[in-house]
């Protein structure tokens, strides 16, 4: 096998050279190199198990990203009118591997840098559409979810066969949309539907196999830790949600991994649900090995906003206060920006960083709860938009809006600035509860919609000190997500198929193509033959056109088109 190259600037051209070799090109991912993934490749969701989104590839940069032009496009899916990609690719020595709403997975030869040529398609007969963030590399194994069969599948590298396929549903309405991630010999996975009225957990399989390893459930069953927290007779833990949409983060020094939860369920009527409701809404620190609890935070004790919190937690090393701090941080769905121990848990720092928030007066600097949550109450009110959903009006003014703040759209943390960059949605949203709505797979208990127009900005906050750096004003929603690279350049999109190149440093607009399609997928790079690509996934389902339709000059925009762009230079 060819010499391994250490991650960092100085290995590029080593990196380069090992593309060359057919033994590099067919070698595992190991859990070596998930630790220290090579400059060319993009191995995992996150890129890294710190999930920084950060490519130290510098080949497109500040002074030539004005030049970038497509390369070749991908056409993935299209076996209906109602499909979309939220996916990333992923990225090994020139072969990309690409999921679309049907859980079928794609490997394609992005070596040639003119055409993505389609080596082989595992399709696993998902029934229906539903949401797919993409695979997950171990070994020679591509393994994926297949959304609402609720499957975890391996599939053979090389060949496309399928090598074990395991079938997890407990419960009905499970949902499996997370990408999975590869730790050393196990693939851990999260489960989604909350909404529906699912009992969502987390799980471990044994990489080789498939065999189930641990699960472990957020919301706790009678008698366990936290279940004094659901103060209802009539059994809401069973369908109290608590979901996994986005793939967590890791901690290899400590074998504990991060995943934020969502939101408890019915997510409108918080009345079916006395009590703070744990463990959704939260950060959680879970030991890789058992599955156990090492540490938690809330962040919206009993929910009535659907303000889950399932979106990247980042891990991050830096000074905080002049001390050394191995820290998590997380922007928030609820409008706030969070920094926390992520060996402790102790909370160390909260920042509003939407424009509006009204649904809270604030968090409090000492217990990063919300400052008006009242241990004592069973429904919490907060600020005075949420005490009228619990009194049963329909209430206008909830900011930010049901979608965030930040959501399942990631936010990039640079290697090179040191600096987060999030990308938020600004407008407010109404809430209607309905307490009939409390029925098996449409569990809601309520209704929402938007008060008005829904735009954006990409936010730059120092996550040493919890500073607001920057704030750029966008003109339509961003629920795409951030890159960030080696050349001084952040890459995100907006609803509207706009995707854009920023200034790292000063977010001046470098460069811009609108796709004429909405995007809800996060873009990524990577690099073949010391050519630099960047690459993103196309596609607005139906539903998600709400969003858009806030802003009438897109009400004719178009949702099929599903596509990989991958530009170049």
């Amino acid at each position: 096998m060819a010499a391994r190259c250490k991650y960092g600037h100085a290995a590029f051209a080593c990196a380069f050279l090992a593309l060359l070799s057919t033994d590099v090109r067919a070698a595992e991912v190991t859990y070596e190199r998930l630790l220290n993934p090579e400059p060319q490749n993009w191995l995992m969701n996150h890129h890294d198990f710190s999930a920084h989104r950060y490519s130290p590839l510098a080949v497109i940069n500040k002074s030539n990203a004005k030049n970038l032009k497509l390369a070749f496009a991908i056409a993935i899916g299209g076996s209906s009118g109602n499909e979309n990609l939220v996916a990333t690719p992923l990225v090994e020595d020139g072969f990309m591997y690409m999921t679309d709403a049907w859980g079928v997975v794609y490997r394609i030869d992005v070596r040639s840098g003119t055409f993505g040529r389609v080596v082989w398609k595992m399709d696993p007969g998902q029934e229906k559409i539903d949401r797919n963030r993409g695979v997950a590399l171990w070994g020679n194994l591509v393994v994926s979810v297949v959304g609402g069969d609720a499957r975890v599948v391996a599939t053979d590298k090389e060949t496309g066969k399928v090598v074990w396929d395991k079938k997890l549903d407990d419960q009905r309405d499970l949902t499996l949309n997370a990408a999975p991630l590869a730790l050393k010999d196990e693939i851990v996975v999260g489960a989604s539907g909350g909404d529906q009225g699912v009992r969502d957990w987390l799980a471990a399989l044994d990489a080789k196999t498939g065999a189930l390893k641990w699960r472990m459930y957020p919301i706790p069953a009678p008698g366990e830790p936290g279940s004094e927290t659901w103060k209802d007779n009539h059994s809401a833990w069973q369908t109290g949600g608590g979901a996994f949409y986005v793939t967590g983060s890791y901690d290899p020094a400590t074998n504990i991994t991060y995943w934020g939860s969502g939101n408890p369920s019915p997510k409108y009527d918080s009345s079916y649900r006395p009590g703070d409701n744990l463990y959704t809404d939260s950060a959680l620190a879970i030991d890789a090995a058992t599955g156990n609890l090492v540490w938690y935070h809330q962040y919206t004790p009993n929910d009535t906003m659907d303000y889950d919190e399932t979106g990247t937690h980042i891990v991050i090393d830096t000074a905080v206060n002049g001390t050394e701090r191995k820290i998590l941080t997380h922007a928030g769905r609820n409008g706030f920006y969070y920094a926390f121990d992520r060996v402790s848990g102790q909370f160390l720092k909260a920042t509003q960083y939407v424009p509006k928030v009204t649904w809270t007066k604030g968090i409090d600097p000492e217990t990063g709860k919300p400052a008006d949550y009242d241990p004592t109450k069973d429904m919490q009110s907060y600020a005075q938009p949420v005490a009228k959903i619990i009194a049963g009006e329909k209430s206008s003014g909830v900011c930010p809006a049901v979608p965030g703040g930040s959501n399942f759209w990631p936010a990039a943390y640079s290697e090179r600035t040191k600096l987060l960059y999030i990308p938020e949605v600004e407008g407010c949203s109404w809430i209607d509860r309905d307490q009939s709505r409390h029925v098996p797979g449409k569990f809601e208990g309520g209704s929402f919609g938007y008060d008005s127009r829904l735009a954006s900005g990409f936010v730059v906050v120092d996550p040493s000190s919890g500073e607001i750096k920057q704030r750029k004003a966008m003109p339509y929603a961003d629920t795409s997500g951030a890159l960030a690279t080696g050349g001084g350049i952040v890459v995100t999109a907006l609803l509207d198929g706009m995707v854009m190149v920023l200034d790292d440093q000063t977010l001046d607009e470098l460069w811009s193509v609108n796709l004429g399609t909405g995007i809800n997928a996060p873009p990524m790079t990577y690099a073949v033959n010391g050519k630099q690509y960047i690459a993103i996934a196309t596609g607005l389902t139906a539903n998600q056109k709400g969003r858009v339709a806030t802003t009438p000059e897109l009400k004719n925009l178009g949702t099929a088109a599903t596509m990989v762009f991958v530009f170049g230079l």
